[in-house]
């Protein structure tokens, strides 16, 4: 389920951006948020940003939602991070996901740093 900050309709989300939440919340990540940047940024539509507990669940996350996208035929165009598992960036071209252990999530604040997207919640059902 997703609402916006603001009193409208959320929008709908591209269904693979929705498969890598799913896979997302089926490794248990935590704090996951939806930028749309279709109206601040040219390079991308939508940031899906996520954080796991430790460099472990990081990665999880990181091949959970790989291997859910790879079930469709979609693979990210590029992988970053994943060494060292502190900031995971998978880029699929419309979208981009950003898996963060929760101290890096904090210091890079990608949220406040794109504070003029349209940021959307994602709540766990």
């Amino acid at each position: 389920m997703v609402k916006t900050d603001k009193r409208r309709k959320a929008p709908r989300l591209p269904s693979q951006i929705d498969r890598a939440i799913a896979a997302a919340e089926d490794k248990k990540a935590v704090e996951l948020v939806v930028l749309d940047l279709r109206k601040a940024a040219g390079f991308t539509d939508f940031f899906l940003i996520a954080s796991g507990t430790n460099t472990r669940q990081v990665r999880a996350i990181a091949d959970g939602v790989m291997e859910a996208l790879a079930d469709e035929g979609v693979k990210p165009a590029f992988v970053e991070g994943y060494d060292r598992s502190e900031w995971i960036l998978l880029d699929y071209f419309d979208f981009i996901v950003h898996i963060f252990a929760t101290e890096t999530r904090l210091f890079y604040s990608l949220e406040r740093l794109w504070g003029n997207a349209d940021r959307i919640e994602v709540n766990a059902n």
